[in-house]
């Protein structure tokens, strides 16, 4: 929670500068072209790369104990950059902050990026270690990258025409 509530700190700082310059009808129509590519790579039918750290958090994290390398682990994944990223929602919901949310808004999506980062964590848990959660979330993965995607572009608009 912290780091995703740190990122969206910084973004509502900077977002803050752009809204302020920036006409909204500009911030709005720009935003929703960027929607329409997400939802469109989302559901497959176009192939538009990622920015990604893609690389895992490092080992030495792991040795400073449960405590701090648990803390310092989940800060980082929080942030969401520092590991990979098969979605391009994460970058939609950061733009949205940027572009159009009041920082309530950004909280919240923020808020809902940490317990997704959560659920995902929480869920493979529940799965055996021989791949079985690796192998559900492949068979069902372009179902469920559209179905989240449908979700995040119903969260922003509804947020944003309330």
């Amino acid at each position: 929670m912290l780091g995703a509530w740190t990122v969206a700190l910084v973004a509502v700082v900077l977002g803050g500068v752009v809204q302020a310059l920036v006409p909204a009808p500009v911030r709005l129509g720009l935003l929703a072209l960027l929607a329409a590519v997400v939802v469109l790579r989302e559901f497959g039918l176009i192939s538009v790369p990622m920015p990604e750290n893609a690389r895992l958090v490092p080992e030495h994290v792991v040795h400073k104990g449960r405590l701090a390398g648990g803390i310092q682990f989940g800060f980082e994944m929080g942030t969401g950059m520092r590991t990979y990223s098969p979605s391009a929602q994460p970058h939609l919901v950061l733009l949205a902050m940027l572009l159009a949310l009041p920082w309530y808004g950004a909280l919240a999506a923020a808020t809902g990026f940490a317990f997704a980062r959560w659920a995902m964590a929480a869920a493979s848990i529940a799965h055996s270690d021989d791949g079985g959660w690796s192998d559900l979330w492949h068979a069902n993965a372009r179902v469920l990258a559209a179905a989240t995607a449908v979700g995040t572009v119903t969260a922003l608009t509804s947020g944003l025409l309330s």
